[in-house]
């Protein structure tokens, strides 16, 4: 049995944890995984700025430093920001992945230019950053917003009806006067409305955290981790200090 460990980038409760836990359904995890949605000790708020951005990749990091140690096979991080990915390679061994750096490959292979659809424009600091890092500024079509600020906690539950309909509009704009043939859910608590955009949109639609998970059983199946020679490991390891120092935030 593969164990992965999903970080939940906020510090929910049981309630919480489960509604993002609804985005992966049970028929998708294959019999020889187990995953576990595991929510950090403390976050930022909403992630709408460069001061929120620094606190989720803090947590985050210290989230996951003791996967190895914890028995996991994987870390998978369930924000499509990426937030302390590539700290956590070079800490970990085993295959780390974000659902921002997987979801816009993915999007470069099945079309030419995809759009990103989100909820807010304070969020598109994110999509720059990982646009920067893996070089793919030239596959993207636009970056859109509905202008609504999130619920990171209960999502879009008992809006489906205004919001839906407001992304669905983004959407097509996006398709026919930015030339995106590809669309791209900007973040992985968005993905209530993946099924109902999938369905009314002439072009594919992509759920980040889905997208990520699923290619993180391939990673384990054929045994591919991360290259250590981009992502070193560190000399002197100082996980007991990031832990005192965190323990009490």
């Amino acid at each position: 049995m593969k164990k992965i460990k999903i970080i939940v980038p906020f510090p929910f409760d049981e309630k919480g944890v489960a509604n993002r836990r609804a985005q992966l359904p049970n028929e998708f995890i294959r019999p020889e995984f187990s995953v576990d949605f595991v929510p950090v000790k403390n976050s930022c708020a909403f992630g709408d700025g460069y001061y929120d951005a620094q606190l989720m990749d803090m947590f985050i990091f210290e989230a996951g430093l003791k996967a190895e140690e914890e028995g996991y096979d994987a870390v998978c991080i369930d924000t499509v920001s990426d937030s302390g990915m590539y700290g956590l390679r070079s800490r970990l061994k085993i295959p780390v992945l974000g659902p921002g750096q997987i979801v816009f490959h993915m999007a470069g292979i099945l079309g030419h230019k995809f759009s990103i659809i989100t909820m807010w424009d304070e969020w598109f600091h994110f999509y720059k950053k990982g646009l920067n890092e893996y070089g793919l500024w030239n596959k993207l079509a636009s970056m859109r917003s509905i202008k609504t600020r999130p619920d990171v906690k209960e999502l879009l539950e008992g809006k489906e009806e205004i919001i839906f309909k407001k992304l669905l509009d983004e959407s097509n704009k996006a398709i026919e006067e930015d030339g995106a043939d590809v669309i791209v859910l900007g973040s992985t608590t968005m993905h209530q409305s993946y099924n109902f955009l999938r369905q009314n949109l002439p072009v594919p639609v992509l759920n980040p955290g889905l997208i990520m998970y699923k290619l993180c059983e391939v990673f384990l199946e054929l045994g591919i981790t991360h290259s250590k020679k981009a992502f070193p490991s560190p000399q002197v390891i100082k996980d007991d200090e990031v832990f005192s120092r965190l323990q009490k935030a």
